[in-house]
Parts: C-alpha cells; structure tokens; sequence
C-alpha cells in the first residue's frame, strides 16, 4: 500500500465523527462533541505526518483508489500539505471552540456532525490527484456548508444569505463540472499532476482555454467577489464557528483552485487578466465599505471580501505562490479573529487612552508615502544582493508596493506634528519590518513551491498596464485614507460614508434581481 494514501486518513476520521453526531443529535449529545475533537486533532496530527512524509519522500501520488480516473487518490506536495496544515489546524480549534459554544443547543450533535462533514470535503477537496475528486469534494463542501448557514432556519437572514450562496454555489459548481469534462477531453487524463505538466508543455487548444475560464468562473463564485458578495456578509446569524470556518476555511476554495491549475491557467492570458482587474475592484471596494461598518463581524466580513478581492489580484498577476502564502495567512489571522470577536469590544474599552490622536497633514502624509517606498526600495536591494534581485518579478515588486502603502498610512501618523517621538520610532520600525517580511516570505513561498507551481511569467503590456492601474488606484485610496480626518467633517464626506456602509447597494440589487426566488428554496 502507498504512503501517500496516509493523507486520506484525515477526511476518513471525520467522515466518521459526523457519523457520530447525526447518530446522536439533541442537547448534549455525548460523546459526539468529544468525539469531534479527538478526530479533528487526529486530522491535525495526519497532516504533521504528511508534512513529514514530503520532507523524507518527496511529493508524490498515491494513486486511484477506484476504477480507471474514478475514485480516491491524494496528491501530496508542496501546496496540498501547505493547505492541509492550515485546513488541519483550523479546523481542530473550530471543533473544539464548538464543543463548548455550542453547549446545551438542541441539535448540538446535528451541527457537529455537518462541521466535521464540511472539514472532511474540504480535506478530499485540497489532497484531491484527479478530477472527479475535485468536483465531488467541491459539491460536498458547499452542500455541507448550507446546512451549517441554516443552523437558526427561523432567522430570515439566514435564509436569505444560505438562498444566495446556493444560486451561486450551484453556478460554480457546473462550471467546475464542464471545466473538468472539458479539461479531460483536451488533455486525456483526470490527473491533474499531468494535465499541469502538459499544460506546462504544450500549446493551448481551445478546450483548455474554455476550461481556464470556467475554473475562474468557479473561484469567482466561490470566493465571493463583486457582485456576487453580499451572501458572505450577511452569513453572522450563523453560529461564530460556522463564520470562522467559513471566512478562515472554506472561502479560500476559489483561490486554491487557481493555484492548483496555475499551468492551466497561464495558457489563458486574458482570463488572467480578467481575474486581476475583478479582483483589484473587489480588493478596493471591500477595504472601503469594511471601514465604514460599526460592528466587528460585520466589518471582519467586509475585511474578508477584500483579502479574497486581493488574492484573486494575485492569481490574476500569476502570483500563485504568494496567493498560496496570502490563503495561510489569511486563514489563521480570520480564524483568531472571528473566534475572538465576542471580546473585541471589551477589550478595546479598557486600553488607556494617552491622549488625543496625532492627525497627520497633507505635508506629513506626503513624507510618509515617500519614506515608506524608500524603506521598501532599500529592502528589496539588500534581498537583491543576497537572493538575486533578477528573481523578483515586475507583478511581485509591484504588489510589494501596494502592500507597503499600508505602511505608509501607520508612517504619517508617526511623522503627524503632535505624534510623539517614540510613536515616529515605532512606525518607522514596523515599516522596516513589513517590507523585510514581505520578501523573506516571498522568496521562502517561491523556493518552497518550485517546481511545482509554474514561475510568474514576464509582462506583457496588458499586464504592465494593469500594475500600474493597481497600484496608482490603491496609493490614492491610502493616500485618502491618511486625509480622511482633515475632511471628515464635511458634508459630502458624511453621505459617502453612508453610501460606503451600505455597500453602494450592489446587494440590494443582487436581492431584487433575485426576488423570484422564494426562501423556502434556502430550506
């Protein structure tokens, strides 16, 4: 037997504990919630196990389990045991932050049972070594998910939130359906470790371009991208565990499946293109409206939207490993934020005040901007003398300075005349030490994903284009950003905030679009 079947061990001790918990539903169904737990840090420690197995093995296929191209198989390498890991981890203090949140609920054992059901699919969805794997695991997860969203079906934004990630979840899911038809038609086989090395190898036929398209179709829906959003901010009448898996878990689907195609991918240069200008828009859009939201979920959503907005930016600009870093991160920092949210508010209530806050002019603000692409630029020559600068691509350096803009905005409070010198210092160090692991982390991405995701090719004048468009769009919202005290007392500032609040009502649009349809069809 395979070593490499020991991943799929994972998904089986789930499977298992949702057993357990349909078996024994009701108010403290035990040991269904034990149960959970101890599967769940089974899971995590399969995935260590799996880590171990790449180090000493090296990435390989365990082969199908089944007849022909239909079965089971687990592909082990660098990206799945990067997802596996962070899936893994999740998803065990998910369960465990349950056992006791849900306490005492009626249907307690049904919910654990669905939890575990959906990290199971998300499991068989990440390891998945052929197509019909991935299609099958893609569905199972959105179906698992539904029932979770459901949890409280008298709440009619529950309904209304599960009715639209259902429309959009089934449009996914035939895209996914006829991207794989279509993807085995082309190159003749269900793997897809080979469909990627031919993909690398050959020309393109139209079929595998068809098929490049409907898999960015399928990760647009499923990381909720403008317009298609607004079921992702209206899912807080679910339990708190079904938001921390959602937004540090299952959201992260559409970008994974990018990175897993990513040879596939670079044969479509326009839908690439497509993807990149879709998901800079979403990326500035959610940012904006996330800091116009009075209530932390609701704001932690709204941050959600716009880190899938940026990661599809990256899938676009075929910065796959970086997307592959951004996922990780971006799940364990949603994760302990979601759970810790029903602090948050006492939390900040009992910082001391110093005193006023330091407002930054335009002079300052303007310094700011400069010394943190100075700092940035410094930085990357030092990376460049020690790692090679020729490496580092045009889409990378510029997504770089999109990310240190945020620096820059941390900078002007620092150089702010009232700012005291030690907040100046302070600013100044966390400046250094953002841009400093931005290409550390980047060159470790890289060397950890060689070989097995394809290198981030040369611009072309498109993408040229569309760097400069990302990164004068997001440099003048930062710079606004920095501004906004200087003119928030303005009235034409106030209704901008309203309208930013509500979204610029793209979802009550989407709502009345979708009118037809009746909640029961949520049910």
């Amino acid at each position: 037997m395979s070593l490499y079947l020991l991943p799929l061990s994972a998904p089986f001790l789930l499977l298992v504990a949702a057993v357990v918990g349909f078996l024994r539903n009701g108010r403290r169904p035990a040991p269904a919630p034990v149960f959970a737990e101890a599967a769940a840090l089974g899971a995590l420690l399969t995935a260590v196990a799996s880590l171990a197995l790449l180090v000493l093995r090296g990435a390989g296929d365990s082969g199908v389990i089944g007849w022909g191209d239909l079965g089971l198989s687990a592909r082990l390498d660098a990206v799945s045991v990067t997802m596996l890991l962070v899936v893994a981890f999740v998803g065990w203090i998910v369960v465990r932050y349950s056992r006791t949140y849900l306490d005492g609920e009626d249907r307690q054992g049904c919910f654990t049972g669905w939890l575990c059901a959906a990290l199971a699919s998300v499991f068989l969805f990440v390891l998945a070594g052929n197509l019909v794997q991935l299609v099958g695991a893609w569905i199972a997860t959105s179906f698992a998910l539904h029932h979770l969203l459901l949890f409280y079906p008298e709440r009619c934004a529950a309904l209304r939130a599960a009715r639209k990630k259902r429309l959009f979840s089934m449009i996914g899911a035939n895209a996914l359906a006829v991207a794989a038809l279509l993807l085995w038609a082309s190159f003749g086989t269900a793997d897809i470790a080979m469909i990627n090395a031919l993909a690398r190898t050959g020309d393109a036929s139209w079929p595998a371009i068809t098929a490049a398209a409907l898999l960015a179709l399928a990760a647009v829906l499923k990381s909720a991208q403008f317009p298609t959003h607004g079921w992702l901010t209206e899912v807080m009448e679910a339990p708190t565990p079904v938001s921390a898996l959602l937004h540090a878990g299952v959201i992260n689907g559409g970008g994974f499946l990018l990175i897993r195609f990513a040879d596939v991918m670079l044969a479509a240069p326009g839908v690439l293109a497509l993807l990149a200008m879709l998901g800079g828009f979403t990326a500035l859009f959610g940012a904006l409206v996330m800091l116009t939201q009075p209530a932390v979920k609701t704001s932690l959503a709204w941050s959600t939207v716009a880190q899938m907005g940026f990661m599809i930016l990256q899938c676009g600009l075929a910065l796959f490993p970086l997307a592959l870093l951004h996922i990780a991160a971006h799940s364990l920092y949603k994760a302990h934020a979601f759970l810790a949210s029903g602090g948050a508010v006492e939390q900040v209530a009992a910082i001391r005040r110093p005193g006023p806050v330091a407002v930054p002019d335009g002079s300052a603000v303007g310094r700011a901007f400069l010394a943190a692409l100075a700092i940035y630029a410094g930085i990357g020559a030092a990376f460049g003398f020690a790692f090679g600068f020729e490496h580092k691509s045009p889409q990378a350096l510029a997504l770089g300075t999109i990310l240190i803009f945020g620096v820059a905005y941390l900078l002007a409070q620092g150089l702010a005349d009232a700012a005291p010198r030690a907040l100046t210092r302070r600013t100044a160090i966390y400046a250094s030490a953002t841009a400093a692991g931005y290409f550390a982390l980047q060159t470790a991405a890289e060397w950890l994903t060689a070989g097995i995701l394809p290198a981030t090719p040369a611009p072309g004048r498109l993408e040229w284009v569309l760097m400069t468009i990302a990164v004068l769009s997001f440099g003048l919202v930062a710079v606004a950003q920095a501004l906004f005290p200087l003119w928030a007392s303005h009235p034409a500032a106030a209704g901008l905030r309203v309208h930013l609040s509500n979204g610029l009502y793209a979802n009550a649009m989407i709502d009345r679009m979708l009118g037809g349809w009746s909640l029961r069809k949520a049910s």
